[in-house]
């Protein structure tokens, strides 16, 4: 993912090329053995003792609402949306720089996806038609495509060992996103309520496994993510990132040529590569089921 450098610049984070449609999750919050879980709700029927402090929890209350806005993405036949990632890098001064990203999403179940990024930085665009990955680079006019497993999740994760491809909003499009949102769970706890995420009502609740700490808002009508906040554990440098999430569509019809792009298919042709910048700050990790590779040497960077 990002790399920690003395000599990083706006250049080390070019996508440069289809094989670099990368980017993190992630934002400011507290290391998951240093969270506070607020206590449970009074709860007259129930005999159990309070937790003690400090012990890690799942609160009821927080599994309902990952579990209530998983079921309404599991549910959807068809959706879209956008999402915007703000993360910060390093500099060479000390303090990070902050970079966003914008995705423009759809996908339709069981095996169809378009990831549009627009910039900062380099254009690209992301098709999953059922069959093949596309990767294309329009202002350099440079396209890859590889045979596909016959679903999306399979896709991405054909993606992710073959150009180190990775979303940060994956978890949201695969078959069951409870199971990729909760892997790992040793403490969830519901925040309270918030207007503040894009003037929409939501239900705030903190998560963390071994690897991270979330916090996730959750609109309190229609149960969808709104917005994600996360700090990797071992990230010596604790960046900060922030993924919001807009303009949803669920169910809404999507052309059936919304998968595919014909100035794609006219590109100069080049083969999928994983970049050669190496991996993240240590202990950052891709959320879900799509896992990243033991560390080994760089590969050979795409031309």
């Amino acid at each position: 993912m990002r790399i920690r450098t003395a000599g990083a610049t706006a250049g080390a984070l070019k996508f440069a090329s289809v094989c670099a449609l990368a980017a993190l999750l992630a934002a400011p919050a507290a290391r998951a053995q240093d969270a506070k879980p607020s206590p449970p709700a009074p709860d007259p029927s129930a005999k159990a003792q309070k937790p003690a402090p400090g012990k890690m929890v799942l609160e009821p209350r927080a599994m309902d609402l990952l579990k209530a806005a998983s079921e309404r993405l599991a549910a959807a036949k068809s959706l879209s949306f956008t999402a915007v990632v703000s993360y910060e890098y390093p500099s060479q001064l000390g303090p990070p720089i902050l970079y966003t990203v914008r995705y423009d999403v759809a996908e339709q179940r069981p095996d169809k996806l378009r990831v549009i990024i627009p910039g900062d930085g380099p254009a690209s665009e992301f098709y999953y038609d059922g069959k093949t990955i596309t990767a294309y680079a329009p202002a350099e006019n440079l396209v890859a495509v590889a045979d596909a497993p016959p679903t999306v999740e399979g896709a991405l994760k054909e993606a992710f060992q073959k150009a180190d491809i990775y979303y940060p909003f994956t978890d949201l499009l695969v078959a069951d996103p409870y199971s990729a949102l909760t892997d790992g769970v040793i403490l969830a706890f519901y925040i309270g309520p918030s207007g503040n995420v894009g003037g929409v009502k939501t239900d705030m609740v903190a998560w963390a496994n071994r690897d991270v700490f979330l916090q996730i808002w959750i609109g309190a009508e229609d149960k969808l993510p709104r917005r994600v906040r996360a700090i990797y554990r071992d990230d010596p440098t604790s960046l900060r990132h922030e993924l919001d999430l807009s303009d949803w569509q669920i169910d809404g019809v999507i052309p059936a040529d919304a998968f595919a792009s014909e100035k794609a298919k006219s590109a100069n042709p080049m083969k999928f590569d994983r970049p050669g910048n190496g991996a993240g700050p240590r202990g950052l990790k891709p959320l879900g089921n799509v896992k990243p590779p033991k560390a080994e040497a760089a590969g050979k960077s795409p031309s």
